[in-house]
């Protein structure tokens, strides 16, 4: 049997969907009908209940989707580990980052690891829109916050808080707020995800075990669905905003922006490297994970 005709039937059966199936694999929904059909004429039983509105697995199928998807990963864990003896990082890797992220701070790690690895290939996506695995055409996608969908893998790649900040130019100008509840009376930079503006700020005073709790509804004259937008409002003295400190530790070392409320902590984000299932992670794909690791580490140090 052609591996490519399993692997089609596994990404239909948890697509239901021919055509996004097709796209992931680089075929056309034409091709990818017939494979589907030349698998179900050699097994002898129908894999899916076609309609003109839905695609559904057959009881035959759900049976042979698990013995094809264990065939599969044993197949992908042989040629890992013939990579492995090899000490072989080879392949292609195509991942999203998120705007700010990607730019500012992956960039440059993925530099590196193109340099140490040449049999390596690298697609970087960039933008703060989830990644679609099935029709963006994704194995990886490094993003901020909790995976939505229990289906994925994921890999926690650092906890990282957040940081209020501004440039010395405004602070110099408008002043320095000295607790949260001064924020409005100050520009402050703002991020729209969809059609969430991240317009209410969490605080904890430290010194008070957690008890002195502040939500700040904050406002400005400034607001973008780009982060890395927001990143250079605050460089250039725009305003005041609260960031991941992964995605200011350079601006905060330089002295371009000011750390400020040091005494009120904002809870902690995850940053979280996913994949849509274990068959595709590859050596190069775990060797990505732990690079990604050590270089956050050794960013917030």
């Amino acid at each position: 049997m052609n591996i490519q005709d399993l692997t089609l039937f596994v990404r239909t059966a948890q697509t239901c969907n021919i055509t996004a199936s097709a796209l992931q694999l680089e075929m056309s929904p034409a091709a990818a009908s017939a494979a589907l059909k030349r698998l179900e004429k050699q097994l002898g039983v129908q894999l899916f209940i076609r309609s003109t509105r839905k695609l559904r697995i057959t009881a035959e199928g759900e049976r042979y989707l698990l013995h094809c998807t264990e065939a599969l990963a044993a197949l992908e864990k042989g040629k890992a580990s013939l990579n492995e003896m090899q000490g072989k990082i080879a392949g292609e890797i195509r991942l999203s980052a998120s705007s700010d992220l990607g730019r500012n701070i992956v960039l440059p790690w993925l530099d590196e690891v193109m340099d140490a690895y040449p049999e390596l290939s690298i697609q970087l996506n960039v933008g703060d829109n989830l990644a679609d695995f099935y029709h963006d055409k994704v194995d990886m996608a490094l993003r901020y916050g909790e995976p939505e969908d229990s289906t994925l893998v994921a890999f926690l790649i650092a906890k990282i808080d957040r940081v209020v900040c501004a440039s010395p130019a405004y602070l110099a100008k408008y002043g320095e707020p000295s607790h949260p509840n001064e924020l409005p009376q100050h520009n402050c930079l703002l991020y729209r995800f969809g059609e969430r503006v991240y317009d209410t700020w969490p605080f904890v005073d430290s010194a008070s075990n957690n008890t002195g709790k502040y939500n700040v509804k904050v406002a400005g004259n400034r607001l973008s669905n780009d982060a890395d937008v927001v990143h250079r409002w605050v460089v250039a003295g725009k305003g005041i905003t609260m960031k991941s400190r992964l995605d200011m530790a350079a601006d905060l070392r330089s002295g371009n922006v000011v750390e400020l409320l040091r005494d009120f902590n904002s809870p902690p984000i995850n940053l979280w490297l996913i994949c849509p299932n274990r068959i595709q992670v590859t050596p190069a794909m775990l060797m990505l994970r732990d690079l990604l690791r050590s270089k956050c580490e050794a960013e917030l140090s």
